[in-house]
């Protein structure tokens, strides 16, 4: 059984992904490549990473308009990722366009509340609730709309799998426990996610940005 760790590898530039990828293909079960990397290196370098064997999760995090999201996931279609984020507060019918694009092999996942985010910066969008209640009220629509599941903090991931057991859930914001946050606000250790409920976890720079990136993937994957 593959690791449920996919690696974030956040970077432009297409020859370091290829080499953290390479020394760390055997302790994770996937990449994930996000937008910094697809801004800089496109459907091309999405193919070059898929190369190395690994399962490709392509998080664009896509929101617009209902037919501009399912024309956008049309055309990603030839990469046939694993995974695609696309967020949840985009509504119901872009959701449900999203899913429809998509290819049959394809887990279309909806973004609940970034991990970068808290109360308060709910509050100053003009979001009264709490990142708990958003998260679970954003999961029912996700699973509404027809979606695979959901990208949530570890903080939720446990109540979104009660409202959806049958889902599938991505957590972000993994961090080992003698590691630094970052930019993070809501973070968990792996072993904790993994009890409370994820499919997938999301961990990049305890990774990426490790002394020696196999070591570090090796060591959180003991720990699982």
């Amino acid at each position: 059984m593959r690791s449920p760790i996919f690696v974030a590898i956040d970077t432009p530039d297409l020859e370091r992904a290829k080499a953290v990828a390479a020394r760390v293909r055997n302790h994770v079960g996937g990449l994930k490549l996000g937008l910094e990397f697809f801004c800089a290196n496109g459907r091309q370098g999405i193919r070059e990473m898929a190369d190395l064997g690994l399962p490709i999760f392509l998080d664009l995090k896509l929101h617009d308009i209902p037919n501009t999201v399912g024309k956008a996931v049309q055309a990603l279609r030839p990469l046939e990722p694993a995974v695609l984020t696309v967020h949840a507060a985009g509504g119901r019918a872009m959701l449900e366009d999203a899913k429809a694009a998509a290819p049959t092999g394809t887990k279309v996942v909806a973004v609940t509340v970034l991990t970068s985010l808290d109360r308060g910066d709910l509050q100053a969008a003009g979001v009264p609730s709490e990142p708990h209640e958003q998260v679970e009220r954003l999961t029912a629509l996700a699973r509404d709309a027809g979606l695979d599941g959901v990208v949530c903090s570890g903080n939720e991931v446990a109540a979104a799998r009660k409202l959806w057991p049958e889902g599938f859930f991505v957590v972000p914001g993994v961090r080992p426990a003698d590691a630094h946050a970052g930019d993070q606000k809501r973070v968990i250790t792996p072993r904790a996610a993994l009890d409370a409920g994820a499919s997938i976890l999301v961990i990049g720079r305890p990774i990426t940005q490790a002394k020696d990136p196999d070591v570090a993937a090796r060591a959180i994957e003991a720990t699982l």
